[in-house]
């Protein structure tokens, strides 16, 4: 279904959560349809409905609970991994809205099966339903956005999307950067030039997003073996496993207000476990 509102903005949803609560800029409409036939396909994990009553009731949250969006350009695999993790309590938030530059996308269409907004950004010729940064920047304050979360969205962000999430918006690259990183190193072109390369590791970095590719700082690792007979599809299977192991380990420490920086503007996470201990 669509919601519109009088800039023209739309939004894929199916249904919007809370939508008394967002402003007059964004009006969603929340009559129920059933999912089309590629929802039937997805895990919906938990159902639309439940999600809803979930959010609304705080099941499975302490404290207070984070709103997120999430940016995807293809499957979203660690979008879902995030939503799961939300819902299964292990991150205090909730996925508030699914950002995509393209509508079609596997993310998307999980994200409208589980009854999570769907706002297409940028406007483009192959998505003319497209909003504007000002728009989406409406959008993200008018659902109480805190953390902006990148997961394989393929768009360069715009600054002024940077500069209102202040250390609040995080990407995962397939790479240990700076290793493999910047403008056209993304998805099997990371792993086969890794590879072509010699190297003898690999693995994902979480960093934090500022107004060049893959330059931001790093908050998290994870170490792979880069084995003698790799094929790219094998490394980035390998990778892709650790990724969405250390993404949610990520959200949930900045869920949590658990990252420190140091005096040289370097991010650590301080451990659940032992408040004196920092990775």
């Amino acid at each position: 279904m669509e919601a519109a509102s009088g800039t023209g903005l739309c939004c894929s949803l199916n249904p919007a959560p809370n939508p008394h609560k967002i402003s007059a800029r964004v009006r969603f409409t929340t009559k129920r349809q059933p999912c089309a036939a590629t929802c039937r396909s997805l895990p919906l994990r938990p159902s639309a409905s439940a999600y809803t009553a979930a959010i609304d009731g705080g099941a499975g949250c302490s404290g207070v609970n984070k709103r997120l969006a999430v940016f995807v350009s293809g499957g979203g695999s660690n979008f879902r991994s995030i939503h799961e993790a939300a819902f299964g309590g292990k991150v205090n938030g909730h996925v508030a809205v699914l950002v995509t530059d393209k509508p079609g996308c596997g993310g998307a269409d999980y994200a409208r099966c589980n009854g999570i907004p769907v706002v297409v950004f940028p406007k483009s010729k192959s998505a003319p339903e497209g909003v504007s940064t000002d728009q989406l920047l409406n959008v993200l304050r008018d659902l109480k956005v805190d953390f902006v979360l990148l997961a394989g969205y393929l768009k360069l962000i715009p600054g002024e999307l940077v500069q209102a999430f202040p250390r609040s918006m995080l990407n995962i690259h397939p790479s240990l950067l700076p290793a493999f990183g910047g403008k056209g190193y993304y998805g099997s072109k990371v792993h086969k030039a890794v590879i072509a390369s010699g190297a003898r590791y690999s693995g994902p970095t979480v960093h934090f997003v500022d107004e060049q590719f893959d330059t931001g700082r790093t908050l998290a690792q994870r170490v792979v073996p880069v084995l003698a007979n790799d094929t790219p599809e094998q490394m980035a299977a390998r990778v892709l496993h650790e990724e969405h192991q250390v993404y949610v380990e990520a959200v949930a420490a900045l869920c949590e207000d658990r990252i420190m920086w140091r005096e040289d503007g370097v991010p650590l996470i301080r451990s659940q476990a032992n408040p004196n201990e920092y990775t």
